[in-house]
């Protein structure tokens, strides 16, 4: 009787064992484009095994805000590994958002200050959906992925590579 208990106990821990599942999305891309004021001006990149690239150019590390930071060289192309609860929350939020249904343009373009964002999504089967967001406030589910990508730039542990 030990013995079969001590079995079945450890069938059912290997049972428990969490099993990745292959992300649906192979490439998530947003860029934040420059507005007439201290927008961030960024692109990140990650992959399904959640590397990152983050291409920063102005306004994303700096405390101060001034118009002199645009004679000051870019920022740098920084690489880190998405946390993977980090991860977790921005694949939720895109699964919510149900980004195959997006539009592929928001916003109107008759204030010229506002920033344009791009979202561009590569699936696993092959497919990608591109969206531009003029003023980013194309509803309220594409702001909250937007905010988790700000989010990213802070709660990571970004590397310099150039």
């Amino acid at each position: 009787m030990k013995y079969l208990l001590s079995l079945f106990a450890i069938v059912v821990l290997f049972s428990c064992q969490t099993q990745k599942v292959a992300s649906k999305y192979s490439t998530i891309e947003y860029e934040a484009g420059a507005c007439f004021g201290f927008c961030p001006i960024y692109k990140m990149t990650i992959q399904a095994d959640r590397t990152a690239v983050l291409e920063a150019e102005h306004f994303n590390f700096s405390k101060g805000t001034s118009k002199d930071e645009f004679s000051k060289p870019r920022e740098g192309t920084f690489k880190t590994t998405i946390k993977e609860a980090d991860y977790n929350k921005l694949v939720a939020s895109l699964d919510d958002l149900d980004v195959k249904s997006l539009q592929d343009k928001y916003g109107s373009r008759n204030v010229s200050d506002l920033p344009t964002s791009y979202l561009r999504i590569k699936f696993a089967d092959g497919s990608a959906k591109n969206t531009e967001d003029y003023g980013k406030r194309g509803s309220e589910k594409l702001m909250n992925v937007y905010q988790i990508f700000e989010d990213l730039k802070q709660s990571q542990q970004w590397t310099k590579v150039k």
